[in-house]
């Protein structure tokens, strides 16, 4: 085969699987995480102030996850805020974030150490 039409196939391949796999991410509904690898997956930013004897602080919900653990759904992020506050380490923890999933973003906050979606 002449090296031309090789070099023509090969950047007509490449340039399908491209496409392929940015169509790839835009199949199922909602604005983040549409790659079906993260389609069970749900996603929690937030900001947290933790309250210990009336004085404020952040807190760092991360700082508490296993090494190299990333995924904070709305139960690791209670059962983090229930460790936080049984071991006294604050009296409440309030914040408020986003929950992220295949099927969007909703609003998620934290009142009184509780998760409220």
């Amino acid at each position: 085969m002449h090296p031309s039409v090789l070099s023509a196939v090969q950047i007509a391949v490449t340039l399908a699987l491209v496409a392929w796999m940015i169509t790839g991410f835009t199949h199922l509904p909602g604005r983040w995480l549409r790659w079906k690898m993260f389609c069970r997956a749900n996603f929690t930013i937030v900001t947290l102030t933790g309250t210990k004897d009336g004085r404020a602080e952040p807190v760092n919900v991360y700082d508490y996850l296993s090494p190299g653990s990333f995924i904070l759904g709305p139960p690791q992020l209670q059962a983090i805020l229930s460790y936080l506050t049984r071991n006294d380490h604050y009296d409440r923890v309030d914040g408020h974030g986003r929950l992220l999933n295949a099927a969007g973003e909703r609003s998620i906050e934290v009142r009184d150490s509780r998760v409220v979606l």
